[in-house]
């Protein structure tokens, strides 16, 4: 297999938060439980953090491999300084307690297949209008690549990140919580694996900016996104894809 070309002069993060913004009684719920559960499974490490900026609106596109991937993500970009906000399916807002948590944490709820799945992406820009950190994952499931490499992605980042011109919109891949938590339910917490996530530079799409959103241009720009969270994925892996995402 081909070996991909490791990247000079990286940086790699500490344990300290980059910045410490304010944030809730939910949020630090989240943190006081997210932060044991994650160094219990994983041994973390994470590239370019420097990439996400101290403040200001930002949306991140990030690979999905299981289930357990979610807390890494969520812990990386709390290190970054940051206060997360996923897409997460709604139907996880009506479980017991963790619905609530949900809420009170400012997570946003994806309504897919029903009339109500515009409102997602409503209060997505919202968000972003307001300054926050909105991370989506654009495969819009957990893959089902054999290797684990992303999918094809929805194009629901396409008109997210076109709604919003002036936000960066920054690809994240990462790598390694499917070897705790496989497809199928599979739970292997010892020993820990290492899981290692890499934030890419801004993808530029001036280039679409004033365009119509036609079916055409938002895959385009969707292809285009992926092929960036692709290659953040490819570079903690250290190797290339084999094959064409399903």
């Amino acid at each position: 297999m081909k070996r991909w070309s490791p990247r000079r002069h990286e940086t790699v993060s500490s344990v300290t938060r980059a910045h410490r913004p304010k944030a809730g009684f939910w949020i630090r719920l989240w943190v006081a439980i997210v932060y044991p559960l994650d160094s219990l499974l994983f041994r973390l490490r994470w590239h370019h953090l420097e990439r996400i900026p101290a403040e200001g609106g930002v949306l991140i596109a990030i690979n999905h491999v299981s289930q357990a991937d979610t807390p890494a993500a969520a812990r990386m970009i709390w290190q970054a300084g940051r206060i997360p906000r996923f897409l997460i399916k709604s139907g996880v807002f009506s479980w017991p307690l963790v619905g609530r948590m949900m809420t009170g944490a400012g997570q946003i709820p994806v309504y897919r297949g029903t009339p109500e799945a515009p409102n997602s992406l409503r209060a997505a820009s919202a968000a972003l209008q307001a300054g926050q950190c909105v991370i989506i994952y654009p495969e819009g499931t957990m893959t089902t690549d054999p290797d684990y490499w992303p999918m094809a992605g929805k194009t629901g980042v396409a008109r997210l990140a076109l709604d919003n011109p002036g936000i960066p919109l920054l690809p994240i891949g990462h790598w390694g919580a499917q070897r705790t938590l496989a497809r199928g339910g599979r739970f292997r917490p010892f020993p820990r694996q290492q899981h290692e996530g890499s934030v890419g530079p801004p993808i530029d799409l001036s280039a679409f900016h004033g365009r119509p959103q036609t079916a055409a241009l938002l895959k385009e720009v969707t292809e285009l996104i992926m092929a960036a969270v692709t290659a953040e994925v490819a570079s903690v892996r250290e190797q290339f894809p084999t094959a064409n995402r399903a």
